[in-house]
């Protein structure tokens, strides 16, 4: 996204992450784009309103974190999109570790049914295969794609 000229703010609860983010965007001359901020978004909700975009890839959003869920909803600003990316349910069974229930997690499909339909509008809600190959080692072909406007 900083590439294409917005100005984002990177958030993550991995020290690690953002490091490699950031020293990917310096190498691409992306300094001054990007915010980095290490924040448990479970604790530390952003503010209400402040995002044109919100995007989640493949965050781990447990169902017990109903107040996490809205605090990032209610990020997104009237006439800005929610974009929820999660893998597929198919693509995990089987390959999870064994303490992994998907049934814990919400997942991109979970999403449409939570948006007032006097607030949102779902613009995309369906699972479509990866368009680049999935890290080594991973059984992910496909993605769950939820994008949603809030209304202004």
């Amino acid at each position: 996204m900083a590439r294409q000229g917005w100005r984002v703010t990177a958030v993550d609860i991995s020290e690690v992450a953002l490091r490699r983010a950031a020293t990917t965007a310096a190498a691409e001359g992306l300094e001054g784009r990007v915010t980095w901020e290490r924040t448990d978004l479970s604790s530390a909700p952003p503010r209400a309103g402040a995002y044109d975009l919100v995007s989640l890839q493949y965050f781990p959003l447990r169902r017990q974190d109903d107040a996490a869920l809205h605090g990032l909803l209610d990020a997104v600003a009237p006439g800005g999109t929610l974009l929820f990316v999660t893998h597929t349910l198919a693509d995990l069974a089987g390959h999870g570790p064994e303490d992994f229930d998907p049934a814990d997690y919400y997942w991109s499909q979970d999403i449409a049914p939570l948006l007032d339909a006097a607030s949102w509008t779902v613009l995309t809600d369906e699972d479509r295969p990866r368009t680049t190959p999935p890290p080594a080692g991973t059984p992910h072909t496909h993605d769950g794609v939820l994008r949603a406007l809030r209304l202004p």
